[in-house]
């Protein structure tokens, strides 16, 4: 049964209902949410999934609620292998099963009677950041993309590492998919770490960061399967950006020490139609606190002024409101 929500603290002056769903990609399910504000004809959607081994509850659901606020319809999805979503082995983070998952809920949106099949505009972060560029310059009915903090060109990344991790990551990825030819279970790392010890991701930031955008009773493991280590330098999304078509906000931070800057950049000077935004803020900060008012204010107004442009939505606004606090509706 869908439930209604309405919004204490701020008048946005619309009900939006959330619903629990599922699609299949790939033979499995994938477990996601639907916003849906209250209209009288169908809305653009904005399609939104984490990156690396993120979950929704990862702070995505903020997100959604804003844009849901603002007169936008949300998806909001787990892939494969994470989360609330089927698939073995878990933590199996895979680019191309990822990037299917995507195409599948893409393909969910548009099936919506409530969605505008030709409105719909793709959310990523980090890794989800350069998903969205490959997808965007595959799929031309893309209407709008937000790439936030986007994980752009994996050779530029695994650059960026120290050798000593470079190298430690590449030989337990290696280890692992030997092991997977023999029917060996999955060689698990720990997907972030302090610094120095031995982890997918061990900027400053890393655990206080996950730490501040992760519910006590989320479905977040901190670990991932190994053999991924031995593609994802090879995955380099951002080389789509000069095909884009449709508009693209690139929403950087400054102090990030966990993605490699410079092909963020390169993404909005290259994409024909690209923006860019720049914040004083970590990786991690740009989910929560400042950085999120921030940057989700920005990222309501491109949305709007491209999905709704005749909208009272579609207009800047001076300040960001404050994060609205959920209830159900009896």
């Amino acid at each position: 049964m869908k439930t209604a929500l309405r919004r204490r603290n701020v008048d946005y002056g619309r009900l939006v209902r959330r619903e629990d769903l599922k699609f299949r990609s790939g033979g499995l399910n994938c477990a996601a949410w639907f916003y849906s504000p209250a209209a009288e004809r169908p809305l653009p959607c904005v399609v939104l999934a984490h990156g690396f081994d993120g979950v929704r509850e990862q702070r995505l659901d903020a997100y959604a609620q804003r844009f849901a606020a603002a007169g936008l319809a949300a998806l909001v999805f787990d892939y494969r292998y994470f989360g609330s979503s089927d698939g073995e082995p878990r933590q199996l983070v895979s680019n191309d099963a990822q990037l299917e998952d995507w195409r599948a809920a893409i393909a969910y949106a548009r099936g919506r009677s409530e969605v505008d099949p030709d409105a719909i505009a793709l959310w990523g972060t980090s890794t989800s950041g350069g998903h969205v560029i490959q997808l965007a310059a595959e799929d031309q009915r893309v209407a709008a993309v937000v790439a936030q903090v986007p994980f752009a060109d994996g050779l530029a990344q695994l650059f960026s590492l120290p050798i000593s991790q470079g190298l430690r990551l590449l030989w337990a990825g290696l280890r692992d998919k030997i092991g997977s030819l023999f029917g060996r279970s999955p060689l698990m790392i720990p997907a972030s770490g302090q610094p120095g010890t031995f982890a997918v991701i061990s900027s400053p930031d890393a655990l206080s960061g996950l730490a501040a955008i992760t519910p006590p009773d989320s479905t977040w493991r901190n670990e991932v399967v190994a053999r991924f280590t031995l593609t994802t330098s090879l995955y380099r999304p951002g080389r789509y950006a000069p095909r884009l078509g449709c508009p693209v906000l690139v929403c950087m931070a400054d102090g990030d020490r966990l993605i490699a800057p410079k092909p963020a950049l390169t993404i909005a000077r290259s994409a024909p139609k690209g923006e860019l935004r720049r914040y004083p803020f970590s990786h991690f900060g740009m989910y929560f606190g400042p950085g999120y008012d921030r940057a989700v204010a920005d990222q309501t107004e491109f949305l709007c002024r491209h999905l709704l442009p005749d909208r009272e939505e579609a207009r800047p606004a001076a300040a960001a409101p404050p994060e609205p606090a959920l209830e159900a509706l009896p």
